[in-house]
């Protein structure tokens, strides 16, 4: 199976290419040429379990690797790293579900896949004959830099470099980040939001060359990221008919709180590869171009940028919704990539009423303010004794808001992307209590109001060393990672 540029479709690789190259040299992302069946039945998917699963879904979708590599990828990225045996737990939130996909060594969704990148980094060299060290070029809204930290961190022919919005993450989220430790790692602040960092990451790719590494990216552009997310869908949907939730057939709904649009996408592909979903619900902050896009068809970046109570979603340029456009559309190369030299040239696009139709027979929307779902975080608290975090209640507020105006058959999923403690400011505002100015003074208050255990990971932040200080402008990045490609070492 090939993979092809969602601007150009001469462009085709294999998956294993794909995954080393990260971004599509016409600045496209790389896509199936076609998207492949699952092939499971009731019963293969009930008996499997969530390694088997995982190693079955990727092999599907990155066809060129051997399965005995897939699956090894799968075992050595997920094995011992968990703090539950379940590592994607469903559990019952009233007449919905909640899919738990926290439970990884940084305590956000992002583990799912970067446990897995970097050994299918390492057979996808081996596979190419690749002997250069790869560069992972990653930037973090808050979750994604930590992950693929800790997932790359001494992997051997690699080296990972994170960028981040200085003062656009949480306080834990930023001290996991410049503590890590790691001779290949490096960790750089911008003066600017996660847009800047993003967009500088993907100048770099046509404007840096080195001859000691070859770039990648550990963002969800590239296609080895987002595939093993995929998987975890078809988990939920064994889960529930272990739960007896649901029957064989049954369609679900998912609510994903998103901002770069990657999570939802691996959704809609697990669709496309045969998983019975009804709605894919698009769950916003007050940065709402998701929820303007797929309301009206209009994607407009130029408008205010907000920080808010679920800083990973503070995002205006959501690079993953070009993939949806690219399958939604027919494949149309073409057309994809008028509406993104519009997006990089006037800052907006707009898609024909035919193709916005298409998109909606898939998802519905909505936003939610923080105050809304702080309100959301206590009213859940105080009715099913649950503790969400401000991402997933922004997913809840979304679907309570819906249903207040639509009936959605079947049952729903809502995806809960971070543990709690990782915004524990807010969730002590959430639940009426005053906030410390010491984040970890925070997760000690919400542990004693809550009960709910502190993640080792998190916890153990108190006593690490800070090694990476440098924050530079936007404008800063190229040159930064040309220079740092030279090194050799980065932490000593």
């Amino acid at each position: 199976m090939n993979y092809v540029s969602t601007r150009n479709k001469t462009i085709k690789i294999t998956s294993s290419e794909a995954i080393l190259q990260g971004l599509a040299s016409d600045g496209g992302l790389f896509v199936p040429e076609d998207i492949p069946s699952a092939g499971l039945a009731e019963a293969e998917l009930i008996s499997m379990d969530q390694y088997e699963l995982t190693s079955h879904v990727l092999s599907k979708l990155l066809d060129d690797l051997d399965i005995q590599a897939v699956s090894a990828a799968v075992e050595n990225g997920y094995k011992g790293k968990f703090s539950s045996e379940d590592l994607t737990p469903v559990v019952g939130l009233g007449s919905d579900s909640v899919l738990e996909l926290y439970h990884g060594p940084t305590s956000a969704f992002k583990d799912m896949a970067l446990c897995i990148l970097p050994h299918l980094i390492a057979a996808s060299c081996r596979k190419n004959g690749v002997k250069k060290d790869i560069l992972i070029l990653t930037a973090t809204s808050g979750d994604t830099g930590k992950a693929a930290l800790a997932g790359f961190a001494d992997a051997p022919q690699t080296k990972v470099m994170v960028f981040f919005p200085a003062g656009g993450v949480s306080d834990i989220q930023r001290l996991q980040m410049i503590t890590q430790e790691g001779k290949n790692v490096c960790v750089c602040g911008i003066n600017g939001n996660f847009d800047d960092a993003q967009r500088g990451v993907k100048n770099v790719f046509s404007n840096v060359k080195s001859e000691n590494v070859e770039l990648s990216s550990a963002n969800s552009i590239n296609i080895g990221r987002l595939a093993p997310q995929v998987a975890y869908y078809f988990k939920a949907y064994a889960d529930l008919l272990r739960q007896k939730k649901i029957a064989w057939g049954d369609k679900i709904n998912f609510v994903v709180p998103t901002g770069n649009f990657g999570n939802i996408l691996a959704g809609y592909l697990a669709k496309r590869m045969g998983l019975p979903v009804g709605k894919l619900i698009c769950a916003s902050n007050k940065n709402d171009v998701l929820t303007e896009f797929i309301s009206t068809g209009k994607y407009n970046r130029l408008r205010p940028f907000y920080q808010t109570a679920s800083p990973s979603m503070d995002i205006l340029v959501s690079s993953n919704l070009e993939r949806l456009l690219y399958f939604a559309s027919g494949c149309d190369d073409e057309l994809v990539r008028q509406l993104m030299n519009d997006l990089n040239e006037k800052g907006s696009y707009k898609v024909s009423d035919e193709l916005l139709a298409t998109i909606k027979s898939d998802f519905l929307c909505g936003c939610a303010s923080d105050e809304e779902s702080l309100a959301s975080i206590k009213k859940v608290w105080e009715n099913f004794g649950y503790l969400m975090d401000p991402h997933t209640a922004v997913a809840y507020t979304v679907l309570e808001k819906i249903r207040e105006s639509s009936d959605i058959p079947g049952h729903t999923v809502i995806l809960s992307t971070a543990s709690p403690y990782k915004f524990s400011g807010a969730m002590l505002e959430a639940l009426g209590s005053s906030v410390p100015a010491d984040g970890f003074e925070s997760m000690e208050k919400l542990n004693d109001i809550t009960k709910v255990p502190v993640p080792e990971n998190l916890a153990s932040l108190k006593d690490k060393k800070i090694l990476h200080k440098d924050i530079i402008n936007p404008d800063e990045i190229i040159p930064y990672v040309q220079r740092k490609a030279e090194e050799k070492i980065w932490v000593k």
